[in-house]
């Protein structure tokens, strides 16, 4: 990106960024205890980290819910509309065009903060993945109401699997995501964003047309549908 006038930008309020960590910490804690309480290894205590596991589960769903909240009254859940135009581009720029020095193909831009590879990637954790370890974990935390609940047609070691499986999943995505912090035009360009709200990014980028037309014909859509 050498050459490219850069402008600081307030990308991220503050809502985003208190989520955003704390997501972060409590993944981190329930990653850390639940993998004890699966016996890979001894920390706290298996009375303990079941404890802590199932607290801080149930602080992550509450927290989770008010995220959805935010997104659908305000508008930002558009930010994480998929498209794959310039998906494969952006791919081609991660796995060689970084390496070379080339610019960004799709730059961040107040009104799209994400690529289209990175809406996919996080919209697919956001409606699958957590929803799958939340629904998991709270089966698995509620087993003994099961039989109450009408849930005896449920397997627990099925479960466990699930919960495990998407634990696993969780993890690769955050060392995923970690890495790709490191891949601004510095190297903790990403991470300085999510602390302070504000990110350089280059000078006189604009939304393309096809993004343009995309946003106008959701826009039409949402005019002419009945109201309640």
């Amino acid at each position: 990106m050498t050459g490219t006038k850069m402008v600081n930008t307030y990308l991220y309020t503050r809502y985003e960024r208190f989520w955003h960590w704390l997501q972060t910490a409590l993944i981190a804690i329930l990653l850390v205890t639940g993998f004890e309480v699966d016996g890979l290894y001894t920390l706290l205590g298996y009375k303990t980290a079941v404890e802590v596991h199932n607290f801080v589960g149930l602080i992550w769903l509450i927290a989770f819910a008010f995220f959805v909240f935010w997104l659908l009254t305000t508008g930002e859940w558009k930010q994480y509309v998929p498209t794959t135009k310039k998906m494969f581009t952006v791919m081609h720029y991660y796995m060689l065009g970084i390496f070379r020095g080339d610019p960004h193909p799709v730059p961040k831009r107040k009104d799209a903060k994400h690529n289209p590879l990175q809406r996919i990637a996080y919209l697919s954790v956001a409606m699958f993945l957590l929803p799958l370890q939340m629904i998991s974990g709270f089966l698995y935390w509620s087993y003994n109401s099961w039989s109450a609940w009408g849930l005896d047609w449920l397997n627990l070691p099925v479960v466990a699997a699930i919960h495990i499986l998407g634990a696993f999943g969780v993890l690769s995505f955050m060392v995923g995501h970690i890495y790709m912090t490191t891949t601004g035009h510095t190297l903790f360009a990403h991470i300085r964003a999510m602390i302070s709200g504000w990110e350089e990014i280059p000078e006189g980028v604009e939304l393309e047309d096809w993004e343009k037309r995309q946003r106008k014909s959701r826009q039409a859509a949402e005019s002419e549908a009945p109201s309640a």
